[in-house]
């Protein structure tokens, strides 16, 4: 190998440049993804997932924050923009997913959606999460939890309905705000929060069991009582069982997005920021703590429960917004 030569392509990296080309939009192009596996077992500690599934690779919704820019550094992909420009949709194998799924045992989790949308605009074209459900009609006994930010979830609600019947679905919609512009800024590809409303109220209408997440919480943009409050109105209004949200947590991948973003938007904030989230990601003391009492408050306040995995662990007394 001479001293200039790149180094050869492993793993997933190697997998994403045997991938054709399958469409592209003005700002996305599409490629497909070769797929050894579709179940990924799980086995971190902060999740109580045994299982997940992520039918797509990067998200085009663009929000500002999010934490999963950095599967992109698998794939070579170091341009944090490409993660929401480059969407690798994986090669779907229907007997290969069947045979997967034969190994997850009663009782177990799984989860879709954890790192990008599965109904992200993708999802119209390649249908590969409806693939995905369709194949988990067959599942019994398990736990079976979505997270999108997306209304064309009520697009598969037959199917949704026919899963429940043999195991324990939950479904959660993620509405950092209800205040349009807002939101339109922190994901400007999503679909509108009204929109999102509408798919809880059809999700929840077929008796499927339905929370609403404002996650996550921006300090000093969307962590007033006022905002959260009428989020957990609205998911009440529209059938929700369960309300819940965490604070932002920010890695370096999405600093390197969100940063710039604050510049632009919401300047008098960044030194905030930058002081309180330069050591960790996570934000410890007073600040998640009154923003959880917050939030229980305000569930008891609409009689809407929390879901029972959501509470992230209180860390020591470090900084405070």
């Amino acid at each position: 190998m001479s001293a200039t030569a790149a180094p050869a392509l492993i793993g997933i990296a190697k997998l994403a440049s045997q991938g054709h080309a399958l469409t592209q939009k003005r700002r996305v192009e599409y490629r497909s993804l070769p797929t050894r596996k579709w179940l990924n077992r799980c086995t971190s500690e902060r999740v109580p997932f045994d299982w997940t599934i992520n039918p797509y690779r990067g998200c085009e919704f663009g929000c500002k924050y999010c934490y999963a820019r950095y599967t992109h550094e698998f794939m070579e992909r170091r341009d944090p923009a490409a993660f929401e420009t480059e969407i690798y949709a994986k090669e779907w194998d229907a007997a290969g997913f069947a045979e997967e799924l034969r190994h997850v045992q009663e009782g177990q989790t799984i989860a879709l959606g954890t790192a990008t949308d599965p109904y992200q605009p993708a999802e119209r074209n390649q249908n590969l999460t409806r693939r995905v459900v369709e194949s988990l009609q067959k599942a019994w006994g398990l736990r079976i939890y979505l997270t999108t930010k997306s209304d064309l979830a009520a697009r598969d609600v037959d199917l949704w309905m026919k899963i429940a019947q043999r195991n324990q679905v939950s479904i959660t919609m993620t509405v950092t705000t209800t205040d349009r512009g807002l939101a339109r800024l922190l994901e400007p590809y999503a679909p509108r929060p009204d929109l999102r409303l509408e798919a809880v109220k059809t999700l929840s209408g077929a008796g499927l069991k339905v929370a609403v997440m404002a996650s996550p919480v921006l300090p000093l943009i969307t962590d007033s009582e006022e905002n959260l409050n009428q989020v957990a109105l609205c998911a009440k209004a529209a059938g929700a069982r369960s309300f819940g949200a965490h604070v932002l947590f920010l890695k370096p991948c999405a600093a390197r997005v969100f940063f710039p973003f604050l510049e632009d938007q919401f300047p008098h904030l960044v030194a905030r920021y930058r002081a309180n989230y330069r050591e960790e990601a996570f934000l410890h003391g007073s600040y998640p703590g009154r923003i959880r009492s917050m939030v229980q408050e305000i569930r008891e306040r609409h009689g809407l429960a929390g879901r029972d995995f959501e509470e992230m662990p209180a860390g020591p007394q470090l900084r405070l917004f």
